[in-house]
């Protein structure tokens, strides 16, 4: 190795200078881009001015207690489900590490110090060197514009978390709402046929009832037990899917909900540009955009670090002490070492990089043709929900009661008996709450046509975080 006697002060006052200026680009943000997510859903979880937060506190448990007092609304619980939900929290609180990462990618190398004491007779040399990493140095602003992308990416994806988060939270209330309003008209159905039961029970203890027709009595009270108590488990899980949603626990769980579902909206919404709506918002077709251009911009940076990975420039000193005459001399001067590509001229980096890229490019299209078909059976599904409730509420339950009124007249009149008049409560009570399943499936339909033309698809998230995985091991690479 050549070494020769240079001039020390400007050479490291430059490379002090330079480190002070790059070191102090970068810097953490204060809530580790938690804002920056708040500010990307904010029109997309159906809540005015969603808050999130990484871990709880004292003012967001006051705040949740203060939501509980009231009945439970869809948008109330959305709102607890964003600032309580333990595993959003947890992935708020992921983005401290992207944003770490980014900043730790904007630093300068450390520089490594060496000293070395070897002793030759009566002389003894000290050897003192101080290394920088240059190829570390000139990549630099390309490796922090990197971790800057991923930091991105990492943001993006919390944003479609909270979308989805806000989404699974609005359908679980509809669904515990739905299920406690058919448990009670379950309960109408098991008294009627309770009555029924009964009176079928004292006709034939006197003799004006065959054993048949009481038999038949008691397997409609059977099968009305059994309804109710698959109704009431059905409201308790629903009910129980939605404290975990929103991360409730102890008393909390002893909220209340209203008793019935909200009214149809008096007109169904028409969208004329469903896929051009769901290309222009949706976060997952962002994110896969994002996702492309970060992979295409490292390959540059591969190819560019492909044939020499590594540079390190050395600063030496080396004073030589004659203990014996007393004589000392003192050596100084560069130091360069870098790696001979002659088993690794980098072409497996390069062929990977271009796969990474080719694979991304393919997860846009994938993404994009996805979101359209996405967004066009939603819209379909909620014209079809709506259509169907529609017709519940203003065909199939008037209906209904008229022949209940119709057969009150009829009994009162001495026209019908007794069990016909149960029978048709118990079938005004079925169509009621088919009508109540109508109008869930609606708001279900419409949350999830919200969820389809702003955020992602459910089967999304899991593609994002593969994508996102790929990427980064793509910049841990170069």
């Amino acid at each position: 190795m050549t070494r020769r006697a240079v001039h020390r002060g400007p050479y490291r006052l430059g490379v002090l200078a330079t480190a002070a200026l790059l070191a102090g680009c970068a810097s953490l943000s204060p809530d580790g881009g938690v804002a920056d997510v708040q500010q990307a859903v904010a029109a997309k979880t159906g809540v005015a001015q969603p808050l999130l937060a990484r871990a709880p506190t004292a003012d967001t448990q006051q705040a949740v207690a203060d939501w509980l007092k009231a009945p439970l609304t869809a948008e109330t619980a959305v709102r607890i489900a964003l600032l309580n939900n333990p595993g959003m929290q947890a992935s708020l609180s992921a983005l401290g590490i992207s944003d770490a990462d980014r900043v730790q990618a904007g630093r300068l190398p450390n520089p490594h110090f060496s000293i070395g004491r070897f002793k030759e007779g009566d002389k003894l040399e000290l050897e003192r060197m101080l290394r920088f990493d240059v190829v570390g140095l000139l990549f630099l602003p390309w490796r922090a514009e990197y971790a800057g992308q991923q930091a991105q990416l990492a943001r993006m994806q919390a944003a479609t978390e909270v979308v989805k988060l806000a989404a699974d939270t609005r359908k679980a209330w509809v669904n515990a709402v739905a299920a406690q309003q058919t448990a009670g008209y379950m309960r109408d159905v098991k008294q009627a046929a309770e009555a029924g039961g009964e009176l079928a029970r004292r006709l034939a203890r006197v003799g004006n009832w065959s054993k048949l027709n009481q038999a038949r009595q008691q397997s409609v009270l059977a099968d009305a037990t059994a309804q109710l108590a698959r109704s009431e488990q059905a409201a308790f899980a629903a009910r129980e899917q939605l404290i975990r949603l929103m991360g409730l626990w102890g008393t909390q769980t002893r909220f209340s909900l209203p008793e019935r579902l909200p009214d149809l909206p008096g007109k169904v919404r028409e969208i004329n540009d469903v896929e051009a709506q769901a290309l222009q918002q949706r976060l997952d077709v962002k994110s896969a955009q994002a996702e492309s251009q970060y992979v295409a911009n490292s390959l540059g940076l591969t190819r560019a670090s492909g044939f020499i990975n590594a540079l390190d420039i050395g600063l030496l000193r080396s004073t030589t002490l004659d203990r014996e005459t007393g004589e000392k001399e003192v050596k100084r001067g560069p130091e360069i070492e870098l790696p001979l590509p002659i088993f690794d001229w980098g072409q497996a980096r390069n062929a990977r990089a271009q796969a990474v890229y080719l694979q991304s490019a393919a997860r846009v299209r994938e993404v994009a043709i996805n979101a359209r078909s996405e967004a066009r059976e939603a819209y379909h599904g909620y014209r079809t929900a709506y259509d169907v409730a529609r017709h519940y509420q203003s065909e199939v339950v008037p209906l209904r009661k008229f022949i209940q009124e119709e057969m009150v007249l009829r009994y009162n009149g001495m026209l019908a008996s007794v069990f016909e008049l149960l029978a048709d409560t118990q079938a005004h009570a079925l169509a009621v709450n088919s009508s109540i399943e109508a109008l869930r499936d609606f708001w279900l339909a419409d949350a999830d046509l919200d969820t389809t033309l702003s955020g992602t698809s459910p089967g999304g998230m899991a593609a994002m975080k593969a994508a996102a995985g790929i990427a980064g091991g793509q910049a841990k690479g170069h």
